[in-house]
């Protein structure tokens, strides 16, 4: 009986040259695709249309926020001239003290200082509710602005749907863009859109 031996059972294993061979295969066949995956995703992100529109440019050339930040002016004008007669009349009675000082009672004295203190204290708190975070004049900017800030919304929405963009980002908010291709910026546009030379 002739028996035939499968000569490739007791070959030898491909040996460490070989196991390396193997394994860079692998993995280039995955970086293959990892490549193959990160352009398909730059590709699908360029085609995306976004815009850059910058709303402070677009603010300062309508002429209702012209008269929105006189208004504003005007407020925080009479605001600060009632904190500054606050201040000259807290001097005056600094003064007064300071100059009747030694010939006044240690209950006189006391109740100048405790006087004083409420004066002092009456200031702060105006000048906190005047012009403090979310004080008087932050709320009435608000409130001035909303209707100009909804009415470039409205327009910004409007340009985006009319020409299909997928992302508006706004370069006055912050440091985030760095450089943009002029292209881009569809400011004027939005002023068209708001009737706005």
């Amino acid at each position: 009986m002739n028996i035939q031996r499968d000569e490739s059972f007791y070959t030898k294993s491909p040996g460490p040259s070989g196991w390396l061979k193997s394994i860079k295969n692998i993995h280039m066949k995955q970086l293959v695709v990892l490549v193959m995956g990160l352009l398909f995703s730059a590709s699908a992100a360029m085609a995306q249309k976004y815009i850059i529109i910058d709303t402070r440019y677009i603010f300062d050339k309508m002429p209702e926020y012209k008269q929105v930040q006189n208004s504003i002016d005007k407020m925080a004008a009479t605001w600060q001239k009632e904190i500054d007669l606050k201040q000259e009349a807290l001097d005056k009675a600094y003064d007064e003290y300071d100059s009747q000082g030694t010939m006044l009672s240690a209950d006189a004295k006391r109740k100048k200082e405790d006087d004083l203190f409420n004066k002092e204290r009456e200031l702060r708190d105006l000048q906190k509710q005047r012009f403090g975070f979310e004080g008087d004049l932050f709320k009435k900017r608000q409130e001035l602005m909303a209707p100009l800030q909804e009415k470039v919304n409205r327009a910004v929405q409007k340009l985006v749907i009319d020409r299909g963009y997928d992302l508006v980002l706004d370069k006055s908010e912050g440091k985030s863009i760095i450089f943009a291709d002029p292209k881009l910026d569809k400011s004027d546009e939005v002023l068209k859109l708001l009737s706005v030379k």
